[in-house]
């Protein structure tokens, strides 16, 4: 889990992780346990996070870790399901000149601040070769030291995924100063999602059906609130949720696994809407969304 990212994951007052990413954490654990409490979430920082799963101190990284080749391959991570498609934005101070129709060409000669060890630190460099601009790049390991900074004028631009700079700009953004974020197309693709070592293909396949299983729900208008009316539904609604015909059992879980991550945690609209609306972020029609709408979620049925 990240540290702090702001939505996703950020302790409350009494030091339970919140946010997108930890609900699904949960979900996990109550397909897999039956609780949303019988887990252990630890906060890592970039730097920390493959090492902890090749260690075996975490199961499941559920943060803000974009699935690339050679995370796949070379750094010897398997990687579910794409609960975020995310991409790297900047962000800025209107006072220095810029604005949201502000492109990157536009940062020659900024002091650029991001994470280190993370793909948006490279990106960020190669798109300056790219457009043959000067840009002074320091990087944190981690990113409230990066806000911390940009708040404090030592950075003239910082850089991450842009659901990270919305939900820093909605929380941190001083009342003496207008921040913009920029490009309107990001600079890269960041699908999002859980993690975990290779070769674990029975808890793999637990942790990509919970994911599955709550876009499901959503496409049949299930959510937290109302899944008790479907209980006992037909075809491959009731399957998900324990009915006639239900496959959870030859995956090793109870046959109501995903009704219980659906009543206990929530479908991922849920946990959309609990986490990441109030920050202004929107899942109508947006690449988040279902296929049905437009998106670029399309669960594969459950039978």
């Amino acid at each position: 889990m990240s540290t702090v990212s702001i939505g996703f994951a950020v302790q409350d007052s009494d030091g339970i992780y919140q946010g997108f990413d930890s609900d699904f954490c949960r979900a996990t654990a109550v397909a897999i346990l039956g609780d949303a409490g019988a887990i252990d979430i630890i906060g890592l920082t970039a730097a920390e996070r493959f090492t902890a799963v090749q260690t075996g101190q975490v199961d499941l990284l559920h943060r803000n870790t974009t699935f690339t080749q050679s995370r796949d391959s070379d750094v010897g991570m398997d990687f579910g399901p794409t609960t975020y498609f995310d991409g790297q934005q900047l962000m800025a101070r209107v006072s220095d000149g810029f604005s949201s129709g502000s492109g990157v060409a536009d940062i020659d000669g900024a002091v650029v601040c991001t994470n280190a060890g993370t793909t948006t630190e490279k990106n960020i460099a190669e798109a300056a070769d790219l457009l043959g601009i000067t840009i002074t790049l320091n990087t944190f390991e981690d990113f409230d030291i990066v806000s911390q900074n940009f708040i404090e004028g030592a950075c003239d631009v910082i850089t991450t995924d842009g659901s990270g700079l919305v939900g820093r700009k909605a929380e941190q953004q001083p009342a003496d100063q207008e921040w913009v974020i920029f490009p309107g197309q990001p600079i890269s693709k960041e699908p999002l999602g859980p993690t975990y070592g290779q070769n674990q293909s029975r808890f793999a396949d637990a942790v990509n059906w919970t994911v599955y299983a709550m876009l499901i729900a959503d496409e049949y208008g299930v959510n937290q609130a109302n899944v008790d009316d479907f209980v006992g539904a037909d075809g491959e609604l009731g399957r998900l949720l324990g009915g006639e015909g239900e496959v959870q059992s030859a995956m090793g879980l109870a046959p109501d696994a995903f009704y219980q991550v659906i009543k206990q945690v929530g479908s991922y609209s849920d946990l959309w809407d609990r986490h990441l609306k109030p920050l202004g972020l929107t899942l109508p029609g947006s690449v988040n969304d279902l296929w049905t709408n437009g998106g670029l979620m399309y669960p594969p049925p459950a039978r």
